[in-house]
């Protein structure tokens, strides 16, 4: 035959190697998926828990739906927050978003 039993075997032993290789950049993308997309969110996720959490009778906040208020009312997993004297709404408590300074209703008037 024309190919030699020595070149075979080193062919044979290169393929390994190579596959090896050939996995190393799929595992490089999900590394750097993890840092770039991953370990972020679930820090902001962390985050938000936390602000949640924290929120305390008389603490201003923003709603997911725009909605600016001051919190009046704490339950289990609703709060109510007035948005203008005299009215106020129900919300959950995850449609929360942001936790304003003190003040800032009164700047916004």
């Amino acid at each position: 035959m024309l190919i030699s039993s020595a070149f075979a075997q080193a062919l044979g032993g290169a393929s390994g190697q190579s596959g090896f290789l050939g996995l190393l950049p799929i595992v490089l993308m999900f590394g750097l998926l993890y840092f770039l997309m991953i370990r972020p969110q679930m820090k902001r996720a962390k985050e938000q828990r936390q602000m949640i959490e924290g929120l305390q009778k008389g603490d201003e906040v923003v709603t997911s739906g725009g909605m600016v208020g001051k919190i009046t009312k704490l339950g289990e997993a609703y709060l109510t927050v007035e948005i203008a004297p005299n009215t106020e709404i129900s919300v959950q408590k995850a449609a929360v978003q942001t936790l304003l300074p003190k003040g800032t209703i009164k700047s916004l008037q």
